[in-house]
């Protein structure tokens, strides 16, 4: 079940083969794609560690998940060789600063070795150019890595996945089919393009009380090898029975449902007196002010922007006192704290999207 599952979402990303293995979570996923790509780069970390490497390097976006900076730390590469390379004003990572920033690596004697892009950014739901990034790749020999916990989704959708074009390109890829999918937690597959065995070549042990090579059925069935983990739960299943039950263009549908509740909120965001989006959303993450009458026309005011930036704390408070709703705010870059709205329940109505706006208003008048 896992190998046919596994092979659908490969089918999806473009590739006609390759390995995988269902992980603990996103973040689990991008640290296997860390630890793959510096095994296939130097083989002897295996055994002899990373005392028998050069520095290495790796490089991913500011505004990149932070599970980067951890796997980082938790593998010994050190989150100090962890390159962040700058983004444009939509939270892209801008391909010449990649070059720059490799460039800059090489000169103080690091080695890089990774590239980590990000389709759906947490925060502005951003997707790096990936076919520019793949060639900034090609030109250096680095492993490249797409982080789609979120984004991948899109994948399932005629409309919607030309946002991750070039993701064939890639070397290895993280999907959260748990996050915009809302299969039941956890449900996370690391992709590879690989077809060699590096998977099980990095993570195995070939452990005989476990792993027998003697056992009278298809020892390709013993995937288990391929994980540092050894008790591993059927997260497959989970992702098996949703699409059994809803069918790909069911899944399509729910994706394209994602993207029409976002458009709607945007649209009412720009209709209705005191609301303001942060940008234009390109994915499914909506970042809005709400902007109390008592701030309204104070652009220009020097405590306009601090005054602003209490607002939304100030809502989620009431809102979670009143238990009425709980949605996100966070600052980002120059930006003060705003609310990111994210739908993807397909038991979300019209009706819940309007009420969502309506009660921040509510909650936010006397501020």
């Amino acid at each position: 079940m896992e190998g046919v599952v596994l092979a659908k979402l490969r089918e999806l990303v473009g590739w006609s083969s390759g390995d995988g293995i269902f992980a603990p979570g996103g973040s689990m996923c991008n640290m296997y794609a860390m630890n793959v790509a510096r095994f296939q780069r130097f083989p002897e970390c295996r055994s002899l560690g990373m005392a028998a490497l050069p520095r290495l390097a790796l490089f991913t976006s500011c505004d990149s998940h932070y599970s980067i900076q951890k796997g980082a730390a938790f593998l010994g590469i050190g989150t100090d060789n962890v390159r962040l390379v700058a983004t444009d004003e939509r939270g892209k990572m801008i391909p010449e600063e990649l070059e720059k920033e490799i460039q800059k690596a090489k000169a103080e004697g690091a080695e890089p070795f990774l590239v980590c892009a990000t389709c759906g950014t947490t925060v502005l739901g951003a997707f790096d150019p990936l076919g520019a990034i793949a060639d900034v790749c090609e030109r250096h020999g680095l492993w490249l890595h797409v982080d789609a916990a979120w984004g991948g989704s899109a994948l399932l959708s005629s409309k919607h996945r030309h946002l991750l074009a070039g993701i064939e390109r890639a070397h290895s890829v993280t999907w959260n089919p748990h996050k915009m999918l809302t299969v039941g937690l956890q449900c996370s597959a690391f992709l590879l393009r690989d077809t060699s065995g590096l998977l099980q070549r990095c993570h195995g042990s070939g452990a005989t009380y476990l792993f027998q090579q003697d056992k009278f059925y298809d020892m390709s069935y013993d995937t288990g090898d391929k994980s540092p983990q050894c008790g591993r739960r059927v997260d497959c299943l989970k992702l098996w029975l949703l699409w059994k039950a809803n069918g790909t263009q069911g899944l399509a549908q729910r994706v394209e449902r994602a993207f029409a509740c976002s458009r709607y909120l945007a649209e009412e965001v720009k209709r209705r007196d005191g609301f303001e989006l942060v940008m234009e959303p390109e994915f499914i993450n909506l970042c809005f002010w709400f902007v109390p009458p008592s701030l309204r026309g104070r652009e220009s005011c020097p405590d306009y922007w601090p005054s602003l930036g209490k607002v939304a704390p100030a809502i989620k408070e009431r809102m979670m006192r009143k238990g009425s709703m709980m949605v996100g705010y966070q600052p980002h870059g120059t930006h003060v704290n705003f609310f990111r709205q994210i739908v993807t329940s397909p038991a979300v109505t019209r009706a819940d999207l309007d009420f969502f706006l309506d009660e921040i208003e509510r909650l936010g008048w006397d501020l």
